[in-house]
């Protein structure tokens, strides 16, 4: 049966303010860019010809209207993206570090993103897709948690491809333990993991991405597919007893590596949703890995994420 979406994903949309420059009278100017991992994620997706939808929450408010908007503009239908009239839409602050990391300060106590309940998980629509992608935001607190774990269900009955990305935010929990615990429970879910080796750490307890990625393959077999991604060092798969490394692509002109990780994160999605997640060669998995390398390095020389993701042909010329 043909689906209506390659891919749904469930989580946050919310606004980034990134620094932008200082004004005459020395005060940092930050700009509004629309974000949220997930949306990052489908915003890449779309340019590489998948059809995508977002499952969420805004406030009903203008930063909600522009997220929509930003949305529909990358063709990511919007459906199922609700709006709360009480609770305004999650911001979070990007402090960018010379070396183009980042901080962040989150103002979502309540955001409209923890807004999501298991009344809003649509099983039809769910079903309707390939793949499901999710994080760990959406499981910060009760309620949304339970509206998550309720579309993983769903999509896991329905036969979805189920793909996961940690994307721990430390300030977001109330301890580290329960963080642990959510990761946990979203690592014993998923097919395919994106993991960055900082998580890798926090999972496992040890620096070594090889010894910490056999860890996690240990305790989750249901994991097919794991992606660690190493920033300047590159990023290594890890698949049915091979495991393969593939150096980075390092730009002079890096900015921020805000949106980075997910779109390594949606070009190894993509991979997987062309050419299955079972029986993949070495080949196959260093075409993924240097493809998804050269495509969240495109990302890291400009401001913001879903808005400037790259074409699949700007990708290919510039791994070439």
């Amino acid at each position: 049966m043909s689906k209506k979406f390659d891919v749904i994903a469930l989580g946050e949309l919310l606004i980034d303010f990134t620094e932008n420059g200082v004004s005459g009278q020395g005060n940092p100017i930050f700009e509004a860019n629309p974000g949220g991992a997930p949306c990052n994620v489908l915003a890449m997706l779309n340019k590489l010809g998948k059809k995508t939808s977002f499952l969420g929450v805004v406030g009903k408010d203008q930063f909600g209207v522009s997220l929509r908007a930003a949305l529909e503009e990358q063709n990511i239908d919007t459906s199922h993206l609700y709006e709360d009239p009480e609770v305004h839409t999650t911001l979070a602050f990007v402090h960018t570090f010379e070396d183009g990391d980042r901080d962040f300060a989150f103002y979502r106590n309540p955001g409209a993103d923890m807004m999501l309940n298991e009344d809003q998980i649509d099983e039809e629509y769910i079903a309707s897709a390939r793949a499901f992608h999710y994080g760990t935001l959406s499981m910060t607190h009760e309620g949304v948690r339970k509206a998550t774990r309720k579309a993983i269900d769903v999509a896991k009955k329905a036969g979805l491809l189920i793909s996961f990305d940690p994307n721990l935010r430390p300030p977001l929990w109330k301890t580290m333990e329960e963080a642990k615990e959510q990761i946990s429970y979203g690592l014993s879910q998923c097919d395919l993991l994106k993991i960055s080796e900082e998580e890798l750490e926090f999972m496992t307890g040890t620096k070594d991405i090889k010894e910490g990625a056999h860890i996690l393959l240990e305790k989750y077999p249901n994991l097919k597919l794991m992606n660690v991604t190493m920033g300047k060092e590159g990023s290594m798969a890890f698949h049915e007893g091979k495991e393969v490394f593939q150096a980075p692509f390092i730009q002079e002109k890096t900015i921020e590596t805000t949106g980075a990780g997910d779109t390594f994160g949606a070009c190894a999605l993509n991979y997987v949703l062309e050419h299955g997640i079972q029986g993949l060669t070495e080949e196959n998995l260093q075409e993924m890995l240097r493809f998804a390398n050269g495509a969240s390095s495109i990302v890291t020389t400009k401001k913001g994420a879903l808005r400037v993701m790259p074409e699949r042909a700007e990708v290919e010329a510039f791994i070439n």
